[in-house]
This record gives structure tokens, sequence and C-alpha cells, in this order.
């Protein structure tokens, strides 16, 4: 059989815990909006004829 015990976390852990996955989101949040942004970018930079063949319009590279 299992044995239970309480265990009580060290004053300010959950808030340190908060704290280091706020930045850790952040970074995270940061990184896939450059990744998007590169991304508008390199498709903003192809002519229309090259955006058909992909099958996007100028009005949908914001929409990424």
């Amino acid at each position: 059989m299992a044995n239970a015990s309480n265990v009580i976390a060290p004053a300010g852990s959950v808030a340190v815990l908060r704290a280091v996955d706020f930045f850790f989101n952040l970074r995270t949040k940061l990184a896939d909006w450059n990744e998007a942004r590169i991304t508008r970018k390199a498709l903003s930079s192809l002519t229309d004829a090259q955006l058909e063949d992909i099958g996007l319009t100028r009005a949908e590279i914001q929409a990424i």
C-alpha cells in the first residue's frame, strides 16, 4: 500500500514558479511572433504571381 504524506511547499515557491512560468511563456511568445514576422517579410517580397502559385493573396499575408 502506498504511503501518503503531506508535503508543504517552501514559502514563496509558488510565486517563484509563476514568475519563471511567466518569463518562459513570454520568451516562447516572442519567438513565435518573430518567426511569423520573418515569414510575413519573406512572403511580402514575392510577386503576385508567385503568391498565386502557392495559393495566397497579399491580403492573406497579414493573417499569418
